[in-house]
């Protein structure tokens, strides 16, 4: 039996998260860059386990968002993106976690 159901506006902070970083690969990839400098392309796919185009749509919309920066260049001829996260991308992520640890800060214990 639950002894308080969340309020109104905790519930409402719930709705207001940024949809943009809630997607499951995009917070994977956020959560990933928010505690390093920067990534290598080929490493996030590998720790990600996400498809080379699936990865590469999820950056798209990132980069789109003003969230991550990519930086691609050349080394012994091959293509190498650098992925970084932005101040704004940072502030984004800050602002997700603080909202969800608000809510589920505020649920009963079992």
């Amino acid at each position: 039996m639950v002894d308080q159901a969340p309020s109104d506006l905790e519930l409402k902070t719930l709705a207001d998260i940024d949809p943009l970083v809630h997607a499951p690969a995009r917070l994977m990839v956020l959560t990933y860059l928010y505690v390093v400098d920067c990534i290598d392309f080929v490493y996030l796919k590998r720790v990600t386990d996400l498809s080379w185009g699936n990865l590469s749509t999820h950056l798209n919309k990132l980069e789109e968002a003003g969230y991550v920066e990519l930086e691609k260049s050349f080394q012994d001829k091959k293509p190498h993106t650098m992925i970084r996260l932005t101040d704004q991308g940072r502030q984004a992520f800050r602002a997700y976690k603080d909202r969800l640890q608000e809510v589920l800060g505020s649920l009963p214990e079992e």
